[in-house]
C-alpha cells in the first residue's frame, strides 16, 4: 500500500480557478473521505490524484513519488466509478480479469487473482453471469473487483454508492468498509453523503468551492467543526444555527442570549468574540431535551412532529419566529400549537462568528 500527498494542489480552467491550493496528507492503509456539496471540487481532485485530470500547479505524490506527470496506468491506482463500467457482453469472471488479459497476464495467475477478488466479494457464484443478469449491488462489486485484482496502491472511488437505492447502499456501505478491513489498503473515497463519510472515514476532507474546511476524524468534525460550513454539513439533521447577542466576554468564555433564549455561558473555544457582538449559537438536535412547562434555556411552539420509530422529529418556531429542530430518543406524540422548552449541555454548544 502507500501513502499520498498533496502539496498546494491547484486547478483551473482557464481564469477560473476550481481547486484552489489544497493540501493533505493520507497515510499508510488509510481510509479518506472527501466529503462536500455538488461543485466543491472533490471528484475533480479525485480525478487528478488518479492523472484522469491534468493539475495546474503543486505536487502530488504516492508512496514518495512526485506523479505529477506520469499516466495513470503508472500511478499504482484504481479506480472505481460511479457508473460501474463494465462490459455487458462478458462474464463477471471476464470483466474482472479484463485488465489482467489486457496485460497479457499468465493465465493461471489471472484465475488465481479472479477467484481471490469474488472470495473477498462473497461473488463466487456470480462468475459465470453477465452483467444483465446482476443486480446493482453485484454489479458494483464485479467494479471492485475489478479494481482489486490489480493489487493497485491506493483505491480510489468516485461516489460508488450513488445509484444504488437507500437499503442497498447502506449494504454495500458495509461492504466497503469490510472490504478496508480485509485489505489494509489506502482508499480515497468521493461522495455528497454525509453518513457514508460519518461511517467509512478515517479521516473525513472536507470541501467548499475548491478549499479544504476541516480535516480530522469523524467524531472530532462533528463535535469541534472548525466553522458554520463544517457544523451545518455535518450531522443530520443539521445543526440548528441560532443568532445570538454576546452581552460579555470572560476568560474564554461568553455569555450569549436573545429573545428565545435565557442568557446562557459557553466557551469561545479559542474564537474572537467582543462584548455586544452578534454571533451564531450552534446546538445540535441531538442534545436537546424536552421539559416540563416549557421551562428550559430555549422556548417555542410546535409546528411540526415526524415520528420515525426511533426518533422523533420535532420542528419548534421559537419566539424570534426562527425554526428549531429537535431529534428525540424517544417515540412521543407532540401536538401541534403546543408551547415547549428544551435544556442542552452548554459545554457541547458551539459558538460561532457572524461572518464565518
Amino acid at each position: 500500500m502507500a501513502t499520498v500527498k498533496l502539496t498546494d494542489v491547484r486547478k483551473s480552467y482557464g481564469s477560473v480557478e476550481v481547486i484552489r491550493g489544497v493540501n493533505i496528507d493520507i497515510e499508510d492503509g488509510e481510509f479518506v473521505v472527501f466529503v462536500g456539496p455538488s461543485g466543491c471540487g472533490k471528484s475533480t481532485l479525485l480525478r487528478m490524484i488518479s492523472g484522469l485530470e491534468d493539475i495546474t500547479a503543486g505536487t502530488i505524490e504516492i508512496d514518495g513519488r512526485v506523479v505529477n506527470d506520469l499516466p495513470p496506468k503508472e500511478r499504482g491506482i484504481a479506480m472505481v466509478f460511479q457508473t460501474y463500467a463494465i462490459f455487458p457482453h462478458m462474464t463477471v469472471r471476464e470483466n474482472v480479469a479484463f485488465g489482467l488479459t489486457i496485460n497479457r497476464t499468465p493465465r493461471a495467475e489471472k484465475e488465481r487473482k479472479v477467484q481471490e477478488a469474488a472470495r473477498i466479494l462473497q461473488m463466487e457464484h456470480l462468475l459465470d453471469r453477465r452483467p444483465s443478469q446482476l443486480s446493482g449491488g453485484q454489479r458494483q462489486r464485479v467494479a471492485i473487483g475489478r479494481a482489486i485484482v490489480r493489487d493497485p496502491k491506493v483505491f480510489l472511488f468516485d461516489e460508488p454508492l450513488s445509484n444504488l437505492d437507500a437499503a442497498l447502499r447502506m449494504d454495500m456501505r458495509m461492504e466497503i468498509g469490510k472490504l478496508h478491513q480485509k485489505l489494509a489498503a489506502t482508499m480515497i473515497y468521493v461522495t455528497h453523503d454525509q453518513v457514508e463519510a460519518m461511517t467509512l472515514a478515517d479521516k473525513i476532507v472536507v470541501l467548499k468551492d475548491g478549499k479544504v474546511m476541516q480535516v480530522g476524524a469523524p467524531m472530532e468534525l462533528y463535535h469541534e467543526p472548525a466553522n458554520l460550513f463544517v457544523a451545518g454539513f455535518l450531522g443530520a439533521p443539521s445543526m440548528n444555527f441560532i443568532e445570538v447577542v454576546v452581552e460579555s466576554v470572560r476568560g474564554g468564555e461568553a455569555r450569549v442570549s436573545n429573545e428565545a433564549l435565557d442568557p446562557i455561558v459557553v466557551s469561545t473555544r479559542g474564537r474572537p468574540f467582543a462584548d455586544g457582538d452578534h454571533a451564531i449559537l450552534g446546538v445540535r438536535p441531538q442534545y436537546l431535551r424536552p421539559v416540563e412547562d416549557a421551562a428550559g434555556k430555549l422556548h417555542g411552539i410546535i409546528s411540526l412532529t415526524e415520528r420515525l420509530g426511533s426518533e422523533t422529529i420535532v420542528e419548534v418556531a421559537l419566539k424570534d419566529g426562527k425554526p428549531l429542530i429537535a431529534a428525540l430518543s424517544e417515540d412521543r406524540v407532540y401536538a401541534t400549537g403546543t408551547r415547549i422548552g428544551f435544556d442542552f449541555d452548554v459545554g457541547k454548544a458551539q459558538l460561532f462568528p457572524r461572518e464565518a
